[in-house]
């Protein structure tokens, strides 16, 4: 596994709200595999669900690609989702949560000026 850093619960939450999302739909993270930006509504998009609260489980732990029948992640990010998911066999993830004395794996947060051209695009 790769260096994985460990934050809190509580700076988990203090990260998303740095991000300054226009809602909880835009906050975006980053695919560990194929370094794609997505959000809730990306999931949402996709047909994971129809609200926020039926993609959640999703959001910073599966790749929007699973739900758009994406292929694996290519050995050479090219933009495109992939098919990655945090629930399996690999633990590739770079983000912990903790919380409950357990960590969670998560997707990292996308840096600001990222995430701005995600929510325009």
């Amino acid at each position: 596994m790769t260096d994985v850093r460990q934050i809190t619960l509580e700076q988990f939450h203090a990260d998303i709200k740095a991000q300054n999302a226009a809602s909880k739909e835009d906050i975006t993270f980053v695919c560990p595999m194929c370094g794609t930006h997505q959000s809730a509504r990306d999931l949402i998009e996709a047909g994971a669900g129809k609200t926020f609260d039926e993609i959640e489980k999703y959001l910073a732990f599966s790749c929007v690609g699973r739900f758009t029948d994406a292929g694996s992640p290519r050995e050479k990010p090219d933009g495109k989702p992939c098919n990655w998911t945090l629930g399996g066999l690999f633990r590739l993830h770079k983000l912990e949560v903790m919380a409950d004395g357990k960590a969670h794996p998560r997707f990292e947060l996308a840096e600001h000026p990222k995430m701005a051209r995600h929510a325009a695009a």
